[in-house]
């Protein structure tokens, strides 16, 4: 990677609705899944900002946090990529070389996830793979790709996540476990993973 910064983002801008709540700020641990997520960017990322929607529990977690936080652009359409634009608009205005975006609902994601997609992208794009098959929320964006973005988004557009990727010529960086990238989708999926925690 070049010298200038990598940053991250938490994509919390979902609207959780098999959750039956805002499952950015359910707890694991006694600490949000959000929390998790932007500790992990931290250990890689210069600053670490979270993209969120207006008049939720996630922004207001954000805004006491001290954490910048990001809006999808109006007629953008919902998703992840939506997203992924408000963080490389902020990431170009942090002077920075590349994004590292986080799912806030996959609590046990590896703790070298980010360092080793950094070193993967080298200077480019780079998404996990676990036997499972492509992780492309879990990815670093070289800060140029921003046009693509952009691009892909005009009209309503909303390609899955993992085409734009491919397109950039993303490198796949291949995780052994596949349980690390488990998400919670449900309240009965946190109460499986805080029963695997306490296991533990």
């Amino acid at each position: 990677m070049s010298s200038s910064p990598v940053v991250g983002l938490v994509l919390a801008g979902g609207r959780s609705v098999r959750f039956g709540g805002e499952k950015a700020v359910a707890l694991l641990d006694g600490r949000p899944l959000l929390w998790w997520a932007a500790e992990r960017l931290r250990s890689v990322c210069a600053n670490v900002a979270i993209n969120v929607r207006p008049g939720t529990q996630a922004e207001a977690f954000g805004r006491d946090a001290g954490l910048p936080l990001l809006y999808d652009a109006p007629g953008d359409a919902l998703g992840p990529l939506a997203g992924v634009k408000a963080g490389l608009l902020w990431a170009q205005e942090q002077a920075a070389s590349a994004l590292a975006v986080s799912p806030c609902d996959a609590p046990l994601l590896p703790h070298d996830l980010y360092a080793r997609l950094v070193e993967g992208a080298a200077g480019g794009a780079a998404l996990a793979e676990t036997s499972d098959g492509r992780q492309p929320l879990c990815a670093v964006w070289p800060v140029t790709a921003l046009g693509a973005v952009r691009a892909a988004l005009v009209d309503g557009g909303h390609p899955p996540t993992w085409r734009l990727l491919e397109q950039l010529g993303a490198r796949r960086v291949f995780f052994e476990s596949r349980a690390a990238f488990a998400n919670v989708n449900t309240r009965e999926d946190l109460a499986a993973l805080e029963a695997q925690r306490s296991q533990h």
